[in-house]
């Protein structure tokens, strides 16, 4: 029987080629088997917005350097390609448009059809030298205004090593100091309007508000928020292009540090993509322990969410408390893993290792524990008045305004959508479990704040199936490429011994061909696009994280407000600058 996304897929195919003609389209097939189709640029604008009605959300945007490429496999000539990832939560679908580019990189702009395409198209420019015609403010995003060239060209080196030593003259830093000097105007804004002379304010890079090293340039009028224009792009440490010369297995530890409150959740992301290329088949017993844990870093990363949005309006109590609980879950995680934050424990076909011995004693425990504490938390921070007139009606925005920037997960069942991909298109095992979906309403700060709270005790109703029905059985696959084979079985016979050298030393061979796989992480949707080539390294590793179109939206809900509105509006989007610039 075929599914609700492949039937919604293949209608939506034969009405492209029976409205443009067939000829119009190259298909590329790909591993995760979602309808990707080569358009060319004149024709890209009508058929995106032929297809917006039917994916309504533009959910990532980036380009590729097709240059090196060996195996394309029938896939139209171009020196870059922009892939335009679209989707459909209500039927849940995803489709692709790919866009070839050949020297000079030019491409139309989007922003007509949706307005998160700014920043993707900004960080295309900035990655691949990918010029948009017809944007309004293509400058560097994540890279300094000064740097030279395009860092995931791949003629643009990987490594510090692959580069002259650094060195800083009097005349090179005073060109720096001069490149970061602030100009009202090329941020897009007036130095005065019709009645008053506005300030203009720094808010970051290094303030406690903004939650890492993160700037908004604010233009005031008085107190009033006349415009609040993020500055990204401190905190990037070229994790794509770390990526592509990792080996496959390798670069499991880097994921770790993405979503950095996430921890093993990340490595979910990024480990389904890997066996979707290489058609590898997850035991049972290893899904249920990654969802298991995928659940415990969701209620750790809740819980920093929790003590810090109630510590930026005002509490100081509420913070002690959840990272005390926090620390006890980090008991658990420690446990099981070995690790804490970054147990990087997650393997290509499974899990690290088994279970160890009294783990369902401590789990449960915890889930016994968390829910009083839950309730104490409601009664000192939610139902607290000045919290309330802090956030409520703070920041508001609608379901269709959540829709056109691109926001996913807590954020946008705050408004109303009823959409969660672990119920809505289940993956990894998640099919197998009962669980709520929470909504709110208002789509504002407190709502994104009830919303991640009841995401919670959802959460600890998960572990508790986990808890109540692991299953028996292998913890990792028995796939030649899986990385690496127990290492009991390496002193039975010396062809395994070689197997585990070879993958450990090189990585598996992983065959070549496109796929991502989305999960439902804890700030919103996230995944990998991985590139094979047929190598034991990412031809292109894309990270599409769910923080980086939520910090584009601060414009939009802040403007009119107040500053310490502001501060309550960024701690309710609940973001991670690693997960931003990546």
């Amino acid at each position: 029987m075929l599914s609700a996304q492949t039937t919604e897929n293949s209608t939506v195919v034969d009405d492209l080629y029976a409205r443009f003609g067939a000829d119009a389209f190259v298909a590329q097939p790909t591993a995760d088997h979602i309808p990707t189709l080569w358009v060319a640029a004149g024709q890209l604008l009508e058929i995106l917005a032929y297809l917006k009605p039917h994916y309504p959300m533009l959910y990532d945007l980036f380009g590729i350097d097709e240059r090196l490429r060996s195996h394309r496999g029938g896939q139209p000539q171009a020196d870059f390609s922009v892939v335009y990832h679209l989707l459909s939560l209500q039927p849940v679908a995803e489709f692709r448009l790919k866009l070839a580019i050949i020297e000079p990189a030019e491409a139309p702009t989007i922003i007509g059809l949706w307005p998160n395409a700014d920043w993707y198209e900004r960080e295309a420019w900035d990655m691949f030298g990918i010029r948009f015609s017809g944007h309004p403010n293509l400058r560097r995003i994540l890279l300094p205004p000064t740097w030279e060239g395009h860092a995931l060209r791949k003629e643009h080196p990987a490594r510090a090593t692959e580069m002259e030593p650094y060195s800083l003259s009097e005349e090179r830093q005073e060109f720096e100091q001069e490149a970061l000097r602030f100009r009202p105007e090329e941020w897009g804004m007036e130095k005065a309007g019709d009645n008053s002379e506005f300030m203009f304010l720094n808010l970051g890079p290094n303030h406690p508000s903004v939650h890492g090293v993160f700037r908004i340039a604010l233009q005031l009028d008085g107190e009033v928020v006349v415009d609040a224009v993020p500055d990204i792009g401190y905190h990037h440490r070229g994790a794509e292009k770390m990526g592509e010369r990792q080996t496959w297995h390798s670069y499991i530890p880097y994921t770790d540090g993405i979503d950095y409150l996430g921890g093993g959740m990340n490595n979910l992301a990024y480990v389904q993509a890997v066996e979707t290329l290489a058609g590898i088949e997850v035991p049972p017993r290893a899904k249920v322990i990654r969802i298991m844990l995928a659940e415990l870093f969701r209620i750790s990363s809740h819980l920093v969410f929790y003590g810090t949005f109630a510590q930026d309006v005002g509490q100081m109590s509420p913070v002690f408390y959840m990272f005390a609980d926090r620390e006890r879950l980090f008991g658990i995680v420690e446990a099981i893993t070995g690790g804490r934050m970054h147990p990087a424990w997650f393997r290509i076909g499974g899990v690290c290792q088994d279970l160890p011995e009294g783990w369902d004693k401590m789990v449960r425990e915890f889930v016994d524990f968390l829910p009083a504490r839950l309730d104490h938390y409601d009664k000192m921070a939610m139902q607290n008045s000045v919290l309330k007139q802090r956030t409520l009606g703070i920041g508001r925005y609608t379901p269709q305004e959540a829709i056109d920037w691109g926001i996913t997960g807590p954020s946008l069942r705050a408004t109303g959508v009823d959409f969660d991909l672990r119920r809505d298109r289940p993956y990894g095992g998640y099919d197998q479990f009962e669980f709520e979906v929470p909504l709110a309403n208002n789509g504002d700060s407190y709502d994104r704040a009830v919303v991640r709270i009841e995401e919670m005790r959802q959460s600890l109703r998960i572990i508790r199936q986990c808890l109540e029905n692991m299953p028996e059985g292998p913890f990792k696959s028995e796939h030649k490429l899986t990385t690496p084979p127990p290492r009991e079985a390496t002193l039975q016979d010396i062809e395994t011994l070689i197997h585990h050298f070879l993958n450990v030393s090189w990585g598996p061979v992983i065959p070549a061909g496109e796929a991502s796989v989305l999960i439902e992480a804890t700030k919103g949707l996230n995944n990998y696009h991985l590139v094979s080539d047929g190598g034991t390294t990412s031809y292109r590793t894309r990270i599409r994280t769910p923080s980086f179109p939520a910090l584009q939206q601060i414009p939009l809900i802040s403007r009119g407000l107040m500053i310490p509105d502001l501060i309550a509006i960024i701690a309710s989007i609940d973001f991670v600058m690693a997960d931003v610039d990546r």
